[in-house]
């Protein structure tokens, strides 16, 4: 018996590619709806502990007591320690609402949960963490650096950005980029002078790039860096080239070392234009530009982007691991040390 095999046409690839899409929704429903009863399962248990506790009076050794009966009853479990139950009854405290069942935090994991819990005081912020979890996928670590970069004063109550998005581009578009930026870019994880050169400065983004691209946010692709572009016999290079994933777009980062400069949209308008003519592909959105100064007028940089057709953000970037000027007239001189370890050297010599 011979089995028959489909011409494997456009209609069928098309059929094929929705059921593995389909599929895989089900697989994330169906884990979220796991994950989802066994946060209610905590904020449950938390709740019960509270309530019995004070209902009872029972001392401090009821945890400890509870734990051990637990996990003698549940012994594949491993949720039952000590010191998660205290977890679950804070939990319990920090969202004492009624309808928790129907709270964005029952979508996250529990790691994520106590992340919050202990470093987010504030319950709007906590909130605004928890809608960028769900809709970024960011794991524990990337929140803990999130947070530690303070993203939320950073993004989400920054006054209105510096940017003409809304005027150069279609409004989803639009209304996206603008939610992409931050104003300040935090590179704390760059080691350099506050004083560093724009090349220093991209060279350490390049060394440093995933660390960069987590500053960035969710979406970025790292293209390259001095990207040549060739116009009428002369060669220009942009400092950093991204693609977009969700934006479906080129995005050119221009740095300047210097406090911002009308002049400096005018340069970065025309890498925007030359990549809309020679990289961008007909699927492609128009293309968008971010301008990273050491500092900005906020007016200036209004000023500078009435009069730009080019897609342009204009934000600062901090340095802040640079050794502030007060701290580096405490700091011994390298003559100093040179002597200071001379002088040791001598005298261990003269014990010996």
């Amino acid at each position: 018996m011979t089995t028959s095999i489909l011409h494997l046409d456009s209609n069928y690839i098309n059929f094929l590619d929705s059921i593995k899409t389909k599929f895989k929704r089900a697989q994330i429903r169906a884990a979220l709806s796991i994950n989802k009863e066994l946060i209610l399962l905590y904020w449950t248990i938390g709740s019960e502990l509270i309530t019995k506790q004070q209902q009872f009076k029972w001392g401090s050794q009821f945890i400890e007591q509870f734990s051990h009966d637990m996990q003698q009853a549940f012994p594949e479990m491993q949720g039952f320690s000590a010191s998660n139950l205290k977890r679950m009854r804070r939990f319990a405290q920090e969202y004492p609402q009624p309808a928790i069942g129907s709270q964005l935090v029952t979508q996250l994991p529990w790691g994520h949960i106590l992340v919050l819990m202990f470093k987010v005081k504030n319950l709007q912020q906590r909130e605004w963490y928890t809608e960028k979890i769900i809709e970024n996928g960011w794991s524990r670590s990337v929140l803990e650096m999130q947070i530690e970069t303070d993203l939320y004063s950073r993004q989400a109550i920054t006054p209105a950005k510096t940017t003409n998005f809304d005027k150069n581009l279609p409004d989803e578009q639009s209304q996206r980029a603008i939610e992409i930026l931050k104003d300040p870019y935090n590179f704390d994880f760059l080691t350099i002078s506050d004083k560093a050169h724009e090349r220093d400065i991209e060279n350490a983004l390049i060394q440093h790039v995933r660390d960069f691209l987590l500053e960035l946010g969710q979406g970025f692709a790292y293209v390259g860096s001095q990207v040549p572009l060739n116009i009428d016999d002369q060669e220009f290079f942009i400092d950093l080239l991204f693609y977009h994933l969700e934006l479906r777009c080129y995005c050119v980062i221009e740095l300047k070392s210097t406090k911002f400069k009308p002049e400096h949209t005018g340069q970065i308008g025309f890498f925007l234009a030359v990549v809309d003519d020679q990289l961008r592909k007909p699927s492609d959105n128009k293309t968008i530009g971010i301008l990273l100064c050491k500092s900005k007028s906020k007016i200036i940089a209004e000023y500078a982007l009435q009069s730009s057709n080019a897609p342009i953000g204009i934000s600062e970037y901090e340095l802040t691991k640079a050794i502030p000027e007060k701290l580096q007239n405490c700091l011994p001189t390298i003559e100093e040390i040179e002597q200071e370890l001379n002088s040791v050297s001598l005298t261990v010599e003269y014990e010996e």
